[in-house]
């Protein structure tokens, strides 16, 4: 018995040597150096957080962690540690829905709701938490706080949130302090992707955090005709659009062609541009629009500093990230928000953040919305065909093949050396 303890304390002793604790800050460079926001994805956990870009991302491991030191007093639980129940209390800034949930330490979500809140001061009441340490997580519009609770409850209850009163927020009472320490649940190895927002400027980076660090945002312009400002990340020496194009103009103030008739698309041989099944509502800003070549193939499409991808930067994209074989994979968007399951080895750790966004048939019906992605090139093929890169739901390849120039199909850019 007294050996079987002592392997036991060695090995929670071993547990505790190993978890996680680092500490991440950020800075910016290029147009700015200003970080207004970040947004941080653990893709691995599926957790979320946003800080201001002054705070500090408190990385902590799932196991054997000592108690963390919660610096943001935009939320607070009292008694914590809780017996039976506890009293959270946080300012809501916004007249909107928040959803507050209970986390573990594995990230998942144990209990959650969703509740309409009025600007101020709200208070919930939580009970039925099983014995351990969790994590309380509000998302709201405009705010993002989380906080540990400790149960010493034994009961085997039904988790409950429960609002409980409400009070007008005054000036004393502060929305967020403009530098706090923000806690994530992290365990090694897990893909982390940075978004870093400043003005009309927003960087990804994609990251495995080993140790301790400063993350720097490399900001540049990316603005198409119609005004819209794009997410850019780098992945090895180039600089992509994370984002579909969805501009209506060129760089010139020069209208495309919408074309919604199926029949006027089957007999264009000159520039046009249409949404998914004629619905910008649902398709535009998720997955950007369809364009044929002879549109990607005219000046001033791209953003100013950016040019339409060639076959050859396609390439080199695809071989920087293992080969065509795997590359697919590391392209998509993780999840089944947008793809269809079983959305295979998709890991988005370049950062590229693909979604599906299907294609117009040369006789203008549309098809694969939520299973394939299409990207044209801007090298031809022939006089009848261009190169394109495609990719799938269900495998995590790369294909690099030509296809006829009076497809419609989604276009990324490549920022100029």
């Amino acid at each position: 018995m007294k050996k079987s303890t002592i392997i036991i304390f060695l090995v929670l002793a071993m547990l505790k040597t190993q978890a996680q604790d680092y500490q991440v800050s950020f800075a910016g460079t290029g147009a700015t150096t200003v970080v207004s926001t970040v947004k941080v994805d653990n893709l691995t956990s599926g957790a979320t957080v946003t800080l201001n870009g002054g705070d500090v991302l408190h990385l902590i491991g799932g196991v054997g962690i000592s108690t963390p030191d919660i610096k943001n007093g935009t939320l607070q639980i009292y008694p914590n540690p809780m017996a039976e129940q506890s009293i959270l209390t946080f300012v809501a800034p916004d007249n909107d829905h928040a959803v507050i949930g209970i986390v573990d330490l594995s990230g998942k979500n144990v209990y959650q709701i969703s509740t309409l809140l009025s600007p101020g001061v709200n208070s919930f009441r939580v009970s039925g938490i099983s014995r351990g340490m969790c994590f309380v997580k509000v998302n709201g519009k405009n705010y993002h706080y989380s906080a540990k609770l400790v149960s010493q409850s034994n009961l085997q209850d039904e988790t409950k949130i429960e609002h409980v009163s409400f009070a007008k927020h005054t000036a004393s009472t502060p929305l967020k302090s403009t530098e706090t320490t923000i806690d994530m649940l992290y365990t090694e190895g897990d893909q982390l992707l940075y978004k870093g927002i400043s003005g009309i400027y927003s960087t990804l980076i994609p990251d495995v955090p080993a140790s301790s660090k400063t993350i720097t945002f490399n900001f540049a312009a990316c603005t198409d005709g119609d005004n819209n400002n794009y997410t850019i990340v780098q992945i090895g020496t180039q600089t992509w659009m994370v984002e579909n194009l969805k501009t209506t103009k060129y760089n010139n103030g020069t209208s495309i062609p919408l074309v919604t008739d199926n029949s006027a698309w089957a007999k264009l041989n000159t520039h046009g541009y249409c949404w998914y099944n004629n619905d910008d509502a649902t398709y535009k800003n998720t997955y950007g629009a369809l364009y044929n070549w002879f549109t990607v193939h005219t000046a001033g499409l791209a953003p100013a500093g950016w040019h339409l991808a060639t076959d050859a930067e396609f390439t080199t994209l695809t071989d920087y990230l293992g080969g065509e074989s795997v590359a697919g994979g590391k392209l998509k968007e993780t999840g089944i928000t947008n793809w269809l399951t079983p959305n295979t080895g998709a890991t988005n750790e370049s950062g590229f953040s693909a979604n599906p966004g299907g294609l117009r048939y040369y006789d203008g019906s549309y098809a694969t919305m939520g299973k394939y992605s299409f990207w044209w090139s801007s090298t031809t093929f022939n006089t009848s065909s261009a190169w394109a890169r495609r990719v799938y739901y269900s495998h995590g390849a790369v294909d690099r093949y030509y296809d006829l120039k009076t497809h419609g199909f989604s276009v990324r850019c490549v920022r100029d050396l």
